[in-house]
């Protein structure tokens, strides 16, 4: 596990968190929940600069790199993709969608850990 991986846990699961809770709480999307689910897209964003920082510098994948890559577009839709329902539909379960950005993000990004590991 890299230093990326453990920047998503934190962030994922810490995001999760206030969204479930504002979920629980019966309470609409707003700004902490949204910025929250926008921090986890700024670590998969950092994460992606470093890959091909990685990439470029000569390292190489143990698994397939159209796999690793294709995880990577697709937990950087995720946070864009929840972010927009949320505004279509505001009301409480929308945090619910939210909440679960953090955690698919960090299932993902393990997930890309195994293939570049």
């Amino acid at each position: 596990m890299d230093a990326y991986f453990y920047i998503i846990l934190v962030v994922g699961l810490v995001s999760s968190g206030i969204c479930l809770v504002a979920g629980i709480l019966k309470k609409a999307p707003n700004d902490v929940t949204i910025l929250s689910v926008a921090a986890v897209e700024l670590g998969l964003l950092v994460y992606l600069v470093g890959s091909i920082v990685r990439v470029a510098a000569g390292e190489h994948m143990a698994g397939e790199a159209w796999e690793f890559w294709g995880y990577q577009a697709t937990a950087l839709l995720l946070p864009v993709g929840a972010v927009y329902w949320s505004i279509l539909e505001r009301t409480r379960w929308s945090n619910f969608v939210l909440a679960a950005v953090g955690v698919t993000a960090l299932v993902m990004t393990a997930r890309m850990n195994q293939i570049w590991y």
